[in-house]
């Protein structure tokens, strides 16, 4: 985003106010008694999903942060469905999800995806997406554990759980699925640093379950994308109150909590 502060400010908002987004929930989805809705808590390490993200927040990391990152997530999730009409073509999708980051404040250095080569003729996308997180964030580092204790968890639930609902609805796309994982940590300067993974997976008959898929049995393929994030905090914090008004009718279909 070129320019003065001023000017990089301007463009995201008009962006914001003006790209075309998919028609709104007409209601509000109802997930029962679970206690589904994100309040984001600093002193908490916390877990979402937005869509087909799935979010970790580590202590630490502010209330304006973990709203500003989740909201801008589902923004470009959101813009990138409305601009992609094929379900299955994951690299148009991907090339609006991360073309919409970066006219919010994001600044993703590469969105190449490569192949991931597994090691087991029975791997699945589970341990698939733990192994690349582990190279990615050290294994034995707290935002590593954070990240599988999120995912272990949206493993293990039960398949009708809120959590569940959400991100398979927006994950699996007839033959082809895709989601995120984020990360985003304190940094000891005072700012933050956010670790963003992102997967494709294409396969020849549709799957139903993205994390339980055993991608190699299948002879399908997994793609990945790992890289830090640039956060333009002064574009995303000026803007966050016009990404919040223009997603405030998608935020109860689309954010839950995930108990970790």
């Amino acid at each position: 985003m070129p320019g003065t502060a001023s000017d990089r400010i301007a463009s995201a908002k008009d962006f914001i106010e003006q790209v075309d987004l998919p028609k709104a929930p007409t209601q509000v989805r109802d997930f029962g008694a679970a206690p589904s809705e994100f309040v984001p808590d600093p002193d908490k390490e916390q877990s979402l999903v937005a869509g087909s993200e799935v979010i970790a927040f580590t202590k630490g990391v502010t209330a304006e942060r973990r709203k500003a990152i989740t909201h801008s997530a589902l923004f470009a999730q959101l813009v990138a469905n409305r601009k992609v009409t094929d379900e299955n073509d994951m690299e148009a999708w991907y090339k609006a999800y991360f073309g919409a980051l970066t006219n919010v404040g994001w600044a993703v250095q590469s969105t190449d995806f490569i192949t991931y080569e597994a090691t087991s003729a029975q791997a699945d996308v589970h341990q698939a997406v733990l192994q690349i997180a582990s190279g990615v964030l050290g294994q034995a580092s707290a935002g590593y554990l954070l990240v599988k204790a999120s995912l272990d968890a949206l493993k293990n639930l039960d398949q009708g759980s809120p959590w569940i609902t959400v991100f398979r609805r927006e994950s699996q796309k007839s033959r082809s699925s895709r989601f995120q994982v984020g990360l985003a940590t304190e940094d000891p300067q005072g700012g933050f640093l956010v670790k963003l993974l992102a997967f494709r997976l294409d396969a020849s008959t549709a799957n139903t379950q993205v994390l339980f898929f055993r991608f190699k049995a299948e002879h399908a393929a997994l793609y990945k994308f790992s890289g830090s994030v640039t956060i333009d905090e002064g574009v995303l914090g000026s803007v966050g109150p016009t990404l919040e008004q223009r997603i405030g009718a998608y935020v109860r279909s689309y954010i839950v909590s995930v108990p970790i």
